[in-house]
Protein backbone atom coordinates (compact mmCIF):
# COMPACT_ATOMS: atom_id res chain seq x y z
CA UNK A 1 0.00 0.00 0.00
CA UNK A 2 1.61 3.35 -1.19
CA UNK A 3 2.23 5.66 2.38
CA UNK A 4 3.60 9.32 1.87
CA UNK A 5 6.00 11.37 4.33
CA UNK A 6 4.44 14.36 5.58
CA UNK A 7 6.78 16.28 3.37
CA UNK A 8 5.33 14.72 0.44
CA UNK A 9 1.88 15.46 1.41
CA UNK A 10 2.23 19.02 2.13
CA UNK A 11 3.79 19.77 -1.75
CA UNK A 12 0.84 17.90 -3.20
CA UNK A 13 -1.55 19.59 -1.58
CA UNK A 14 0.67 22.73 -1.35
CA UNK A 15 0.36 22.82 2.75
CA UNK A 16 2.63 23.13 5.50
CA UNK A 17 3.65 20.42 7.43
CA UNK A 18 2.63 22.46 10.49
CA UNK A 19 -0.47 22.45 8.71
CA UNK A 20 -0.56 18.75 8.83
CA UNK A 21 1.07 18.56 12.35
CA UNK A 22 -2.16 20.59 13.79
CA UNK A 23 -4.75 18.30 11.98
CA UNK A 24 -2.94 15.43 13.57
CA UNK A 25 -2.99 17.26 16.87
CA UNK A 26 -6.60 17.94 16.44
CA UNK A 27 -7.09 14.29 15.79
CA UNK A 28 -8.03 14.49 11.77
CA UNK A 29 -5.14 12.55 10.80
CA UNK A 30 -3.44 9.47 12.03
CA UNK A 31 -0.01 9.03 10.86
CA UNK A 32 1.93 5.69 11.97
CA UNK A 33 5.34 6.36 12.68
CA UNK A 34 8.64 5.12 11.84
CA UNK A 35 11.11 6.39 13.99
CA UNK A 36 11.14 9.79 14.03
CA UNK A 37 9.05 10.46 11.03
CA UNK A 38 5.57 10.05 9.96
CA UNK A 39 3.89 8.03 7.28
CA UNK A 40 0.63 8.67 6.01
CA UNK A 41 -1.48 6.17 4.39
CA UNK A 42 -3.77 5.74 1.29
CA UNK A 43 -6.29 6.57 3.78
CA UNK A 44 -4.42 9.69 5.61
CA UNK A 45 -4.45 11.22 2.03
CA UNK A 46 -7.68 10.93 1.43
CA UNK A 47 -8.74 12.45 4.62
CA UNK A 48 -6.57 15.50 4.14
CA UNK A 49 -8.23 15.62 0.75
CA UNK A 50 -11.83 16.22 2.44
CA UNK A 51 -10.32 18.48 5.00
CA UNK A 52 -9.37 20.94 2.22
CA UNK A 53 -12.13 20.70 0.51
CA UNK A 54 -14.40 21.14 3.84
CA UNK A 55 -12.01 24.41 4.60
CA UNK A 56 -12.26 25.66 1.45
CA UNK A 57 -16.29 25.93 1.57
CA UNK A 58 -16.53 27.25 4.90
CA UNK A 59 -16.63 24.01 7.25
CA UNK A 60 -15.52 24.45 10.93
CA UNK A 61 -12.78 21.48 12.12
CA UNK A 62 -15.42 19.87 14.23
CA UNK A 63 -17.60 19.86 11.63
CA UNK A 64 -15.08 18.18 8.48
CA UNK A 65 -14.12 15.87 11.86
CA UNK A 66 -17.78 14.48 12.18
CA UNK A 67 -18.01 14.06 8.85
CA UNK A 68 -14.70 11.88 8.53
CA UNK A 69 -16.13 9.93 11.55
CA UNK A 70 -19.26 8.95 10.52
CA UNK A 71 -17.39 7.01 7.69
CA UNK A 72 -15.58 5.32 10.04
CA UNK A 73 -18.78 4.65 12.34
CA UNK A 74 -21.46 4.20 9.73
CA UNK A 75 -19.82 3.43 6.47
CA UNK A 76 -19.25 5.25 3.09
CA UNK A 77 -23.28 5.66 2.42
CA UNK A 78 -24.01 7.75 5.55
CA UNK A 79 -21.03 9.62 5.11
CA UNK A 80 -22.54 10.97 1.82
CA UNK A 81 -26.18 11.40 3.02
CA UNK A 82 -24.53 13.48 6.11
CA UNK A 83 -22.36 15.28 3.29
CA UNK A 84 -25.36 16.36 1.20
CA UNK A 85 -26.94 17.43 4.39
CA UNK A 86 -23.97 19.83 5.28
CA UNK A 87 -23.48 20.66 1.56
CA UNK A 88 -27.54 21.70 1.29
CA UNK A 89 -27.01 23.68 5.02
CA UNK A 90 -23.52 25.08 3.56
CA UNK A 91 -25.12 26.34 0.59
CA UNK A 92 -28.06 28.17 2.13
CA UNK A 93 -25.73 30.10 4.75
CA UNK A 94 -23.28 31.21 1.65
CA UNK A 95 -26.49 32.27 -0.08
CA UNK A 96 -27.46 34.37 3.04
CA UNK A 97 -23.84 35.55 3.25
CA UNK A 98 -24.16 36.48 -0.60
CA UNK A 99 -27.41 38.62 -0.33
CA UNK A 100 -25.72 40.29 3.02
CA UNK A 101 -22.28 41.47 1.17
CA UNK A 102 -24.54 42.63 -1.96
CA UNK A 103 -26.70 44.48 0.33
CA UNK A 104 -23.87 46.24 2.00
CA UNK A 105 -22.26 47.30 -1.03
CA UNK A 106 -25.19 48.87 -2.52
CA UNK A 107 -25.12 50.65 1.06
CA UNK A 108 -21.44 51.24 0.54
CA UNK A 109 -21.83 52.71 -3.05
CA UNK A 110 -24.51 54.96 -1.79
CA UNK A 111 -22.98 56.48 0.80
CA UNK A 112 -19.36 56.11 -1.38
CA UNK A 113 -21.62 58.79 -3.93
CA UNK A 114 -23.37 61.33 -1.29
CA UNK A 115 -20.01 61.95 -0.12
CA UNK A 116 -18.29 62.42 -4.04
CA UNK A 117 -21.65 64.62 -4.18
CA UNK A 118 -20.85 66.35 -1.15
CA UNK A 119 -17.05 66.66 -1.75
CA UNK A 120 -18.20 68.18 -5.38
CA UNK A 121 -19.62 71.17 -3.68
CA UNK A 122 -17.57 73.98 -3.05
CA UNK A 123 -17.44 74.62 0.73
CA UNK A 124 -18.76 77.30 2.34
CA UNK A 125 -15.24 79.05 3.13
CA UNK A 126 -15.00 78.49 -0.56
CA UNK A 127 -17.98 80.37 -1.60
CA UNK A 128 -17.10 83.43 0.93
CA UNK A 129 -13.27 83.80 -0.58
CA UNK A 130 -14.55 83.90 -3.76
CA UNK A 131 -17.64 86.39 -2.96
CA UNK A 132 -14.77 88.44 -1.76
CA UNK A 133 -12.60 88.42 -4.64
CA UNK A 134 -15.58 88.87 -6.21
CA UNK A 135 -16.49 92.39 -4.57
CA UNK A 136 -12.80 93.23 -4.33
CA UNK A 137 -12.24 92.81 -7.99
CA UNK A 138 -15.82 94.79 -8.47
CA UNK A 139 -14.65 97.73 -6.04
CA UNK A 140 -11.07 97.85 -7.51
CA UNK A 141 -12.92 98.39 -11.18
CA UNK A 142 -14.78 101.27 -10.31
Amino acid sequence: MRSYSIGELAKEFEVTPRALRFYEDKDLLHPTRNGMHRVYSYKDRGRLQLILQGKNIGFSLAEIRELLDVYNLEGPRVQMERMLERYQDQVKKLEKQRRDIDGALVQIKEHMKAINDHLAKPSKEVLLQERDRIFKNAEAAE
